[in-house]
């Protein structure tokens, strides 16, 4: 007797705008179509680098993955929304949270959340030294 795995329960996309929208192509996959972790990890790094460098007003750099839960595979052809939110600044250090959201045979709507993971990134001056993050009243 065999099982099959129960299908993900629908999702509904968060309201909010997302800050990276990307397609993966067959170049991101192996040969069985499934999207590679490292690249999806990558552009989870990009989509968090967005609000942590709003935020600290210039150039910020990783220094930490928090956490990272890939909750179900993603394909060549979802179309994937990143999402991401301020969670604590510190006086130099700032970190975000990125959700990642599939959009699978979009003619029906299928949308399965794949990904969440929570990254650190450093505030870096033109040294690349860690510098102060700016008051919210300053920027």
């Amino acid at each position: 007797m065999t099982t099959s795995a129960p299908a993900p329960s629908q999702t509904i996309l968060p309201t909010r705008v997302p800050q990276l929208r990307v397609m993966p192509m067959p170049s991101d996959a192996n040969i069985h179509g499934d999207v590679f972790g490292g690249w999806i990890m990558a552009q989870v790094d990009v989509a968090g680098a967005i609000p942590a460098t709003r935020r600290t007003n210039g150039r910020v750099a990783t220094i930490a993955v928090n956490s990272f839960v890939f909750k179900h595979p993603v394909f060549v052809g979802d179309l994937l929304s990143f999402y991401a939110d301020v969670v604590k600044v510190g006086r130099t250090s700032i970190t975000i949270y990125v959700e990642v959201y599939a959009e699978r045979n979009r003619m029906e709507a299928d949308i399965v959340k794949v990904t969440e993971a929570t990254l650190t990134y450093v505030a870096t001056d033109e040294d690349r030294k860690p510098r102060v993050i700016p008051a919210l009243d300053s920027i």
